[in-house]
């Protein structure tokens, strides 16, 4: 038997990092508040990115099949709260927020850790989100420092 507190306590404990990832479908342009993604190869270099089934977003991916993975540094909390809301409730959430685009055309944000560019290799959907993977085809450093971590902002995604 399932205990559901005991399930959602648990869940709660895998590390998380925090990341924009920023999409596109044609000119348009978007990003959202990641955080169940990770490495999943080292050759070819891959990672897989969980996107919640209904978003906008996920269906930029579907469409464009890449994605952009910024990773945030420890101090840039609001910089995630400001991409967590849906685009369609806070209209264009890179108006305050200096990025430029990748070699994907999907946006990167600039004073991030820095970030990885993704071609989708597969996907997997299952229940509300959707695994999607993606091989790594671009990368670059910004800056040196630690990154953003779920844990830290009080916020939970999970359980």
């Amino acid at each position: 038997m399932l205990d559901e507190q005991a399930k959602k306590t648990m869940l709660r404990k895998i590390p998380h990092g925090l990341y924009v990832c920023g999409v596109k479908d044609g000119e348009e342009v978007n990003g959202f508040t990641a955080s169940w993604v990770m490495q999943a190869s080292f050759t070819p270099p891959l990672v897989v990115n969980c996107v919640k089934r209904d978003s906008g977003s996920h269906a930029m991916i579907q469409s464009s099949q890449v994605f952009a993975l910024s990773v945030l540094a420890a101090d840039q909390k609001a910089i995630a709260q400001n991409f967590f809301k849906p685009q369609r409730r806070v209209g264009n959430k890179f108006e305050d927020v200096e990025f430029y685009l990748g070699e994907t055309g999907c946006p990167i944000i600039s004073e991030s850790l820095g970030y990885v560019e993704c071609r989708v290799v597969g996907s997997v959907e299952q229940g509300d989100h959707t695994v999607f993977v993606g091989e790594v085809i671009a990368a670059g450093v910004h800056k040196e420092g630690d990154p953003l971590l779920l844990e830290k902002t009080g916020w939970q995604y999970g359980g």
